[in-house]
Formats: C-alpha cells, structure tokens, sequence
C-alpha cells in the first residue's frame, strides 16, 4: 500500500462532527483554534443550503466555535460554482432560503419562473405545493433539474425531517427527470472546495461522521477519510458498507494532535 502524504489541508463536515443538535461537539473549539493557529488551509463543509457563509459563522460563534464565513463551503455555494462554469449568466427557477438564492445571485444567475434554464431544489422548512407544482411542469417543458444535495431526511430536536432529497424523489415522479445532485457524496462538491482553497487531494483529509456522504465523497475525491462517532454512524455500522474510512475515531477531539 502506498504510504500517504503528510495532510496539509483539512475539511471538515459540521453536523455530528463539530456540533450535535445545536450543542458543541468536545474538542471541536480546539480543533479549529488549532487549524486557524496553524495556518493551515481548512473548510467546514455542510450539504445543508438553507443558510449563507456568514449566517453559519454567527450561528457557529454563539456556540463558542470560531469559524470565519470563508472557511465555510455549504452545498449552495458548490451548487453556484458549479453553474457558473457551467452555464455561466443562466436562469434558474429556485426552491430554497437565502443560502441558495444568495449564492445564485452572487455569480450574475437571474432567479425567474418564466422559462428558466435549470430547476434548482434545495432545503427549506416550507415546501409549498405550489412550488412544487410549477417546478414540475418548468421541468416538463424542458428546463434541466439539479438538486443541492442527496439527503433525504434531516435531524432535529423532535426527530426526522423530509430533506432535498426526498422532495426531489416527488419532483422525479410527477417528471420522470432526475436531478443532476451537487451535495455529498458528489466528489464535485469536495473538488470544488479543494479548489477554493487551493489544496489537493493527496495532501487532505476529510473528517465526516456519515459513511455514505463524507467517508464516500472523501474517498472518491481521493482524500485521507476520518469518520467520528460522534454522530449518525456507529462502530457496528461500518462493516455494513463495502468501502472503509482511513481511520475510525471516537471524536474530533482524537484529531487535534493530528493537526
């Protein structure tokens, strides 16, 4: 086996790593101190789309984790880069919050329902029916279908929440269309927040505490994978997958050394 490169970059998911339900995984404020002492390059990556760089960074500060917008890549900013090489100046008909719309707004898309180029599903709290009802027929009348990210619930204090992707699987039905999915396990999303800070696969790691989105996306963009157990993966989950982390953890505070 060929032996890995020092890692000199780090990215990072943030639920069940970093934070769970809301409260400070132990550890994670002195693994970030850590990384922002270093100067080493270092994301926190989310495929939630609901919230702006900067709406995370004050909801992860009044926690007590330090975490500057820049160092934040969620799955609406993937979503943006990815349309603004790809059909840069588009139009796009949007269901999402500020995260997603603010992202699209900030490469030059214009958001309409009149003939747009793409459909673009991300999270939100209020999926409208007739929403939902007007991206199926752009969707029928040829506009091209992606979706921020594949989760298909998320959490919260009272339990599961119907996520992006189980709303795209409503949109796939009533169309026969699936959508093109940016989030993890993408490797795209992974790449294009390698990119943003300049590092490079061989010399990075990604630390996640779902097998299949982090340990997956990170090891298809052919990075060093850390899975916790601090989170939605347990030890006897693991052997249910045929791929493995780099290295099983118990938490983010077993990493700070690492850095």
């Amino acid at each position: 086996m060929t032996e890995r490169k020092p890692i000199e970059s780090w990215l990072t998911d943030m639920d069940g790593v970093l934070m769970h339900e809301g409260v400070p995984v132990p550890g994670a404020d002195a693994f970030i101190k850590k990384l922002r002492d270093s100067g080493r390059p270092f994301l926190v990556l989310t495929n939630n789309s609901i919230y702006t760089a900067r709406d995370l960074h004050a909801r992860l500060n009044r926690i007590g984790l330090d975490v500057p917008a820049e160092n934040i890549w969620t799955s609406a900013l993937a979503t943006a880069s990815f349309l603004d090489n790809q059909h840069p100046g588009g139009t796009a008909y949007v269901i999402g919050e500020a995260g997603l719309t603010t992202a699209l707004h900030d490469t030059g898309y214009v958001l309409t329902d009149s003939d747009p180029d793409f459909v673009i599903l991300g999270e939100t709290r209020t999926y409208s029916f007739e929403a939902l009802t007007k991206a199926i027929r752009l969707i029928n009348n040829g506009a091209r279908f992606i979706a921020t990210n594949p989760d298909n619930t998320g959490p919260s204090p009272e339990g599961a929440l119907p996520a992006t992707g189980s709303v795209a699987a409503l949109i796939t039905k009533a169309t026969g269309k699936e959508p093109y999915f940016i989030g993890k396990p993408n490797p795209l999303m992974m790449r294009t927040a390698l990119n943003t800070i300049g590092a490079h696969s061989e010399t990075s790691a990604m630390i996640g505490d779902r097998m299949d989105t982090d340990v997956l996306a990170g090891l298809e963009a052919g990075m060093e994978t850390f899975l916790v157990l601090t989170g939605l993966t347990g030890k006897g989950d693991i052997d249910r997958y045929p791929y493995r982390p780099t290295k099983v953890v118990d938490s983010i505070a077993d990493l700070v050394d690492r850095v």
